[in-house]
């Protein structure tokens, strides 16, 4: 079942559309997408820490590798990038 339009710009992955936009769209806003995702991580980690999760955090990577529910979350973090990249450019 192909669930995009054939007119459609966005055919093929998250990650392939994220990385495609990210090669054209104006690098600042790019870099600053990406930070604002990186800082979103390391707050995370951050409170995993100050609640002694740390080590549950670092076993729930490693065991992750094949985790549909990971793999759309990481999908969801592509779109979110794209979305807020592509809006800033317009």
């Amino acid at each position: 079942m192909n669930i995009f339009d054939d007119d459609d710009a966005f055919v093929g992955t998250p990650r392939s559309n994220y990385f495609s936009i990210a090669r054209t769209a104006n690098q600042n806003i790019v870099e600053m997408e990406v930070e604002k995702m990186f800082r979103r991580l390391a707050v995370a980690e951050k409170l995993l820490e100050e609640k002694g999760m740390e080590n549950e955090y670092e076993l729930m990577i490693k065991q992750t590798v094949i985790d549909p529910e990971i793999d759309n979350g990481v999908n969801s973090i592509f779109i979110e990038l794209v979305g807020n990249i592509v809006t800033q450019c317009e």
